[in-house]
This record gives structure tokens, C-alpha cells and sequence, in this order.
């Protein structure tokens, strides 16, 4: 409890000196100067936020004390053998909380203009929600899984019914008609949404593996020692179950799906695909792995072969299921989200290859070595073949390596740094790589006293720099035809890369709008006027980006759907 209080503090005075440096470096000494209203929401919403933390941790202790009856057959006793932590509890419960009351009165009826309008509310109100949903969820579920083994945990019970509370008061703030935020407010649902998708779906892993386990546990006549399959998959159930709820609840009734912007954007690229992707690689790669061994490296018994089968199979169920879910999703956004998407899979994919290419060659030179350190390495060359296999097909999919390039997505910078990343980071490896090799030789030239041979020396790095030279290679070629199609086509070499929108309006369809047709990230500022937006057409969209080619455009929309594009110096 003390390390959390310690970092509760850390991070107020962390707070408070990052506000105190914006404000500075904004300021500059001029009178009338914004900075000071701003600096004081920070102060202010950071102490509440800490005093909110404080009281119910406060509280949740006491309560869990008061609950905590076991053991005491003439009823609960506060203090028990431990009061050092009553008295922290009642410290924290006594002073925070009346405090807290009394700074969330004020600001509760200062809240209207322009407070009401400021990040740090907006913000404020998400982090709690998140922090409250998070902690009370966890607890909760934590109680109720151990329900399933007859274990009663009244502290976990009590830390989830004080937080429940503080996430409704919050979550009622943030819904008040007349002093709910005008900023910010599709940060908590996503947030939340990403954490019931994610202990969704680990106990949906954890739920199906240990199925799959008692399947083959009863194929092969195995006695399990310990707790029964079904507590466990039961105490998952616990787990998928809530998670499933809370990803309901924050996706569907909190409308976190219809969310846009760049996190919204950047939640559906790393949790809903690249996080996905990942699991549903690595689950297949080990299920052919496991069926390569099966049917030619039969070295091990078959427990010590099966073993990762389970695990691995709902891996691969639940993150193809999460996987495909999202992938549907990116139809309804930008033309730039789904290029991000592709390329984050396309690197997985050329990631597993790469590295199972590498393998192969390992163990292909192990074979030609005179001296080979080990007894077999038909498993070293299944596991490289289960890689490449998996890897393989999936960039191959996803990259499309025959089908000619759009002249816009070659334009596009994301492409370009993919492109950049990966032949440079591979050109690395492979520098540092032949230095191995040549430390192997001159070693081997210098001292051979360890009896193993050169090949068997060289074979590992040489594996590694065969699969980096080649993804190196290929990417460099690839970037030098893209650059010689946008000079054939007349296009040039730098695209727009960021359009600040200023509207009035819901900036959603406009913004699709606009990152279809340049590729670029966009950024929203609302105008304070309200002319009577209507939406442009595409059209009079490509008009007005019509010859435009600096780097950061500002579009002015205005009344009729009129539309001004204006280029701005980097």
C-alpha cells in the first residue's frame, strides 16, 4: 500500500512540475496570458485525482476489515493484529476523503464556459473511469474466481464494490447534461473497451487450453495432479465472461466503435491487429510445429510433445477470432488506417519468415557439419519450417509483391519508413552479423581447442545473415522502384503528410474524406463560430487539393460546404 501512495505522489509532483515547465515555455511574459487558468485545472484535477485514490483506498480497506468476519465468532474486529494498516486506512479514509468531497464541491460548481471545455476535465474524467473500471473489474473478478475453489476473499470484495462506486460517480459526471466535458470524451470508452477485450480474451485462452489439455491428458491415459480441468476452465469462464461484458458495455453501449481520431485509429491497429496478428502467428506456427514433430521427430514421449498443444490451438482461435472482428472494422475507416494495418501485418509475417528461413539454413549446415553438438536436429529444422510456413503465406498476402503499387500509397510516408525500417534495421543485423562470423573464424583460425568444426561455428550467424540480406535487399529494391514510379507518373517525392481541418461540423465523414484522398493524418480544430457547415463534395475536395503539394495543409471549411486549402511552411 505504501508503494502505491509513494507512486500516487510521484506522480502529483510529476504532474505539477511537467505544468509548471508548459506553462514557462508557453507564457513568455505576457500579460493576460492563458497559461494560468490552465496551469490551475492541472494542479487542481491532478490533487483531486490523488485524493480520490487515497479515499478509496481508504475506504476499500476499511470495508474489506468489516467484511473480513472469519475466524471472529463474536464479530468483526477493525483493529485485529495488524493496526498499522486500520490506522492508514482511517488516515487515508478521514483526511482524503472529507477533502476530496470538499475539492469536488467546488470545482463542481465552477464547472461551466470555458472549465467545463478544458482538456484537463475531459481528461481527468477518463483517467478515473479508467483506473476505477480497471481496479473494481479485476477485483470483482478475482472474487469470483475464487468462489469456484470455496475461497471467500471479503477484502478483493470490498476494493471492487468501492471502486464500482467511484466508476458510476464518475461515469455519471461524464454524462451530465449541462456539466458533462466537451472534450475528450471517447478516450474512456476505448480505453475500457481495450481492457475488457484483453482479459477477454486471456481467459478465453486460458478457458479453451485447458479443455484441449484435459482432451489429450485423457487420450493418452495421463493422471493430472492437482485441481480438477474444469476449476481452472471455470475460473477462466470467470475471466472471459467479465471481460466480455466490459468489452460489450464500452463497445456497443458506450459507442467507443463509432470513436475516430488517432487513438481510435491507433487502439485498432495495435490491440484489434498487430496484438492479434502476433497471437494467431505464434498459436499456428506451435500447432505445425507440434504436427511436424508428430509425424517426423518422434525424439521426445508424447507429453513432452503435446504439451504446448493446448495453449497454442487457443492462441490461435481466439486471436484469428479477435483478428478477423478488427479486420472487418478497418473497411469503415480511412484509406490510411488500412495501409497502417497491412503493413503492421505484413511485418509479423515477414518477421516469422525471415526468422524461420534462418533457422532452416541452421539446420541444414548442421547436417554438413563433420562435428555436430547435439544428437539431432530434425526438431531445429521443423521449427524454422513451421515458421516460414506460417510467416510466409501471410506477408505474401498481405504485401502483394506482384501486384503493381498506387502511385498514392507510394506517396504515402508510412509506406516509405516501412520500406526504410526494414531494409536498414536488417542491413544492421547483417553487418553485425558477418563481424560474428568473422570473430567465429579467426577464432577458429587462432585457437580450435573446443574440437567443434568451422561450420558448426558459423552456422547460427550464417543462418541469420542469409534471411536478413535477402529481406534487406529485396525492401532496398522495392523503395528505389517506388521512387522511380513517382518520377514517371510526374508526382512528387514528398505527399502531404499532415491537413489541420478546421470545421464546424462533425468532422468524421470529412475527415475520411480527406485521408482517402491525400493519405495524410488529420487534425481537428473546431471553430468557435458556427456558420452553417455542409459537407463538401469529393469533387470539390480534389479541386482544392488540386497541384497542392506542401507538406502540412490547413483546410478551412466554411459556410455552403466552401472549402479553402492553404499550405503552410514546415
Amino acid at each position: 500500500m505504501s508503494v502505491l501512495v509513494l507512486l500516487v505522489l510521484l506522480v502529483v509532483l510529476g504532474a505539477g512540475i511537467t505544468a509548471i515547465v508548459v506553462v514557462v515555455r508557453r507564457s513568455a511574459g505576457q500579460p493576460g496570458s492563458a497559461s494560468a487558468p490552465a496551469a490551475r485545472r492541472v494542479v487542481v484535477y491532478v490533487l483531486l485525482f490523488a485524493l480520490v485514490v487515497i479515499g478509496a483506498i481508504g475506504l476499500s480497506g476499511l470495508l474489506g476489515r468489516l467484511l473480513d468476519t472469519r475466524n471472529l465468532p463474536t464479530g468483526p474486529n477493525l483493529a485485529g493484529s495488524d493496526v498499522s494498516a486500520l490506522a492508514r486506512s482511517l488516515a487515508f479514509t478521514l483526511i482524503a476523503g472529507p477533502f476530496a468531497s470538499l475539492l469536488w464541491w467546488v470545482l463542481w460548481r465552477r464547472l461551466a464556459g470555458a472549465e467545463r471545455e478544458s482538456i484537463a476535465w475531459g481528461l481527468y474524467l477518463a483517467g478515473m473511469q479508467t483506473v476505477a473500471l480497471v481496479t473494481a473489474t479485476s477485483a470483482l473478478l478475482s472474487t469470483l474466481a475464487a468462489l469456484v475453489r470455496t475461497d471467500w476473499q471479503p477484502r478483493s470484495f470490498a476494493i471492487a464494490l468501492v471502486w464500482a462506486l467511484v466508476w458510476a460517480w464518475h461515469r455519471w459526471m461524464s454524462r451530465h447534461h449541462a456539466k458533462s466535458p466537451t472534450r475528450l470524451t471517447g478516450v474512456a470508452p476505448i480505453l475500457g473497451a481495450i481492457f475488457g477485450l484483453l482479459i477477454g480474451a486471456v481467459g478465453a485462452v486460458t478457458a479453451v487450453a485447458s479443455v484441449v489439455n484435459a482432451a489429450v491428458d485423457a487420450l493418452l491415459f495421463s493422471t493430472a495432479v492437482g485441481d480438477p480441468w474444469w476449476r481452472l476452465t471455470l475460473q477462466a469462464g470467470v475471466w472471459l465472461l467479465g471481460g466480455g461484458l466490459i468489452w460489450w458495455w464500452q463497445w456497443m453501449r458506450e459507442h467507443a466503435q463509432l470513436v475516430r481520431g488517432v487513438l481510435a485509429d491507433l487502439v485498432l491497429i495495435v490491440v484489434g491487429i498487430a496484438a492479434a496478428a502476433a497471437t494467431t502467428l505464434v498459436g499456428t506456427g506451435t500447432v505445425l510445429f507440434v504436427l511436424l514433430r508428430l509425424a517426423f521427430a518422434r525424439e521426445s514421449s508424447l507429453n513432452d510433445i503435446l504439451d504446448p498443444v493446448g495453449t497454442a490451438i487457443a492462441a490461435a482461435l481466439v486471436g484469428a477470432l479477435v483478428w478477423s472482428y478488427h479486420h472487418g472494422l478497418l473497411r469503415q475507416r480511412p484509406v490510411l488506417s488500412r495501409l497502417a494495418a497491412s503493413l503492421v501485418v505484413s511485418g509479423f509475417g515477414l518477421v516469422a519468415a525471415a526468422t524461420g528461413l534462418g533457422i532452416v539454413v541452421n539446420a541444414l549446415l548442421a547436417g554438413l557439419a563433420p562435428v555436430v553438438v547435439g544428437s539431432d536436429t530434425r526438431s531445429l529444422l521443423l521449427g524454422g519450417l513451421s515458421a516460414a510456413l506460417v510467416g510466409g503465406p501471410v506477408w505474401w498476402a498481405t504485401w502483394k509483391p506482384l501486384r503493381p503499387v498506387d502511385p498514392v500509397f507510394a506517396q504515402v510516408t508510412g509506406r516509405r519508413v516501412y520500406l526504410i525500417l526494414i531494409f536498414g534495421l536488417s542491413a544492421i543485423v547483417a553487418i553485425i552479423t558477418l563481424l560474428v562470423i568473422g570473430y567465429r573464424v579467426f577464432e577458429f583460425a587462432l585457437d580450435d581447442l573446443s574440437g567443434q568444426s568451422l561450420l558448426d561455428r558459423v552456422r547460427a550467424p550464417l543462418g541469420l545473415l542469409v534471411a536478413t540480406g535477402l529481406a534487406a535487399g529485396y525492401h532496398f529494391s522495392v523503395w528505389r522502384r517506388d521512387r522511380s514510379d513517382l518520377a514517371a507518373a510526374g508526382l512528387p517525392g514528398r505527399a502531404i503528410h499532415r491537413v489541420i481541418l478546421v470545421t464546424a461540423g462533425d468532422p468524421t465523414a470529412l475527415r475520411d474524406l480527406i485521408a482517402d484522398l491525400t493519405g495524410a493524418a488529420i487534425t481537428v480544430w473546431s471553430r468557435a463560430d458556427s456558420p452553417a457547415d455542409s459537407l463538401p463534395s469529393v469533387e470539390r475536395l480534389r479541386l482544392a487539393f488540386a497541384g497542392v503539394t506542401a507538406p502540412r495543409v490547413l483546410v478551412v471549411v466554411g459556410a455552403g460546404g466552401s472549402v479553402d486549402v492553404v499550405p503552410l511552411r514546415n
